[in-house]
């Protein structure tokens, strides 16, 4: 190879080696991404605690009319609570950035749970959007079930009718408890991987 083109090669690797390390969001069947992010009373909460149970991560936005459609009626809050009676584990994320929709400030993180009557195991904190971005995390909500071996078995929409209409809640297939009572009876979730859908997570960038 002529010396002129192998420097212009190692040139280009090295130019895209620091994009080439940055880490694909994890998919299903892959290894969960281990996290650690404040909970709404300050104090730090990491994944790997949880490892040997299952656990249900929800991205989440106070001020989307999706995720509203959820909460406004106690729904989201019912389920929350049945997936701990199996013996899950539920953090509500918020990855919402300063200044964007549905930003939490540690000091309101306390006061969102009460006004909403959150049943999650905690809600999480993430301004920077590190964690939303280490999963893909696209929408509130934006739902992913992770097996008790630490494997993510269900990544998507919470359900199967995407609307804002909290009357569309009963008719829709939950793919969320499904996932959880497919993982308690030994089986893969079906479906593992579906479109979800709400308001665009609001990141920084």
């Amino acid at each position: 190879m002529p010396r002129i083109t192998s420097l212009v090669l190692s040139s280009f690797v090295l130019m895209m080696a620091p994009m080439l390390a940055i880490a694909l969001p994890a998919k299903v069947g892959e290894r969960a991404p281990d996290f650690t992010l404040a909970n709404a009373q300050g104090s730090d909460v990491s994944l790997k605690s949880f490892l040997g149970k299952t656990v249900v991560l929800e991205w989440f936005n106070p001020g989307c009319p999706f995720v509203k459609k959820f909460y406004s009626n106690g729904d989201m809050q019912r389920f929350q609570r049945e997936s701990l009676a199996k013996g899950a584990i539920w953090l509500t994320i918020n990855s919402s950035a300063e200044g964007k929709q549905g930003h939490v400030k540690q000091t309101e993180a306390l006061d969102i749970i009460n006004d909403l009557g959150l049943s999650s195991t905690a809600l999480l904190l993430d301004p920077n959007g590190t964690v939303g971005k280490l999963y893909g995390a696209r929408t509130t909500p934006h739902v992913f079930v992770i097996d008790s071996d630490g494997r993510i078995a269900y990544a998507g929409a919470i359900d199967s009718v995407a609307s804002t209409r909290s009357e569309d809640i009963s008719t829709a297939t939950n793919y969320v408890l499904a996932a959880l009572d497919a993982l308690r009876s030994g089986k893969r979730p079906l479906p593992s991987d579906t479109e979800p859908y709400g308001c665009g997570v609001k990141y920084a960038n």
